[in-house]
């Protein structure tokens, strides 16, 4: 199964390809960026170059399914709403190519990848380093939280697939 994993944001939308083996066991990371439209650029005009570049990304990794991080809705509602319009793009990108799209919440995506839903930024990037067996060299953030998105998502997988077999006996 291949998983890409989205932390959306209007200024920089972090991107993360997994391959994980049904059972979830020997997940491998395939591909991880941040796409980043000029900061000067109208929220349209950025919406747009993301939303395409996401094409280009479900295109050539081929994803059987994405998993995005929901807007964190804090004090800040205006970042939210940005947050918010750069799922919807991702979202379009995603049903266009006719993939289903999970959403987690950010305390659920940390605490499947570390165990404590509010851990920092720097223990979700450590542990998808050292969960993805990725060099030592530190990941970009964005990144670093899209494939925790798509791990969040192989946990998610798992469970149900569990789920699914005790329910048959």
């Amino acid at each position: 199964m291949r998983i890409l994993g989205i932390d959306p944001g209007t200024q920089h939308l972090g991107v993360g390809v997994i391959d994980s083996e049904d059972n979830g066991d020997n997940i491998v990371c395939v591909h991880s960026e941040v796409l980043s439209p000029p900061k000067r650029d109208p929220i349209y005009q950025r919406l747009h170059k993301l939303h395409a570049g996401l094409v280009e990304v479900i295109e050539k990794w081929k994803p059987d399914s994405v998993a995005m991080e929901q807007p964190f809705a804090s004090k800040n509602i205006r970042s939210a709403l940005a947050i918010g319009q750069a799922q919807a793009a991702a979202m379009i990108a995603a049903s266009a190519a006719g993939l289903d799209v999970a959403t987690y919440a950010p305390a659920q995506v940390k605490s499947a990848v570390t165990d404590h839903g509010g851990s920092s930024k720097e223990q979700v990037q450590e542990m998808v380093r050292i969960l993805l067996r990725l060099p030592a060299e530190p990941i970009e953030s964005d990144a670093a939280d899209a494939l925790a998105v798509a791990l969040c998502h192989v946990n998610a997988y798992r469970a149900e697939m569990l789920e699914s077999r005790s329910r048959q006996w």
